[in-house]
């Protein structure tokens, strides 16, 4: 409704409630917002990956019915990564719920893969800002803040439009991995 309606939006730290926060707004200038080309950083627990591997497959074609069958079973798909020769589904796995194992059966049976595997307790952790595209290296620095902290990237994601970076790392990972971005670019 506040978007509809034009109206801003001022998320705050918790634990940090007299700092400025970030203002959600429908149409941003280009002002500037010094050396933070990160404006944002969002996460959230419980995810599974599900990467189907098939030699010389047609992407397009085994792609679409492993999402037809996504569907087929209301599991979301939040987020697909590609390969040479395979690919992965983001799906949280709650909404996934029991249905993990008839989708992978059915993935099986319709798409033939040489190989399909899982991951459980996956969380994804997404770096936001409008001047990343802008600036070279970025997703280089970020991989590299969250190496050196131990935190091994099980997925990675990132629009055309490099608005966001989107990582996938072990749910027992995700406080390092946001409070290692936040701190290195947006605190």
């Amino acid at each position: 409704p506040v978007k509809e309606k034009g109206i801003a939006l001022n998320i705050r730290n918790t634990n940090r409630p007299d700092d400025p926060g970030t203002l959600i707004v429908g149409d941003a200038d280009d002002r500037d917002d010094g050396e933070r080309f990160i404006t944002g950083i969002a996460g959230k627990r419980d995810f599974t990956i599900i990467t189907v591997a098939k030699r010389n497959m047609n992407a397009n074609h085994t792609l679409c019915q492993a999402l037809e069958i996504m569907d087929r079973y209301h599991a979301p798909v939040e987020h697909i990564t590609l390969g040479l020769d395979s690919f992965a589904l983001v799906s949280g796995t709650n909404a996934m719920g029991d249905a993990l194992y008839d989708v992978l059966a059915d993935i099986r049976k319709t798409c033939r893969p040489d190989d399909v595997r899982i991951q459980d307790d996956i969380a994804l952790v997404a770096a936001v800002g409008r001047k990343m595209s802008s600036r070279p290296g970025i997703s280089g620095r970020l991989f590299q803040a969250l190496g050196e902290s131990g935190v091994n990237i099980r997925t990675i994601a990132q629009g055309a439009d490099e608005l966001a970076i989107t990582v996938g790392v072990d749910n027992e990972d995700f406080e390092t991995a946001i409070r290692v971005l936040y701190n290195g670019f947006a605190g």
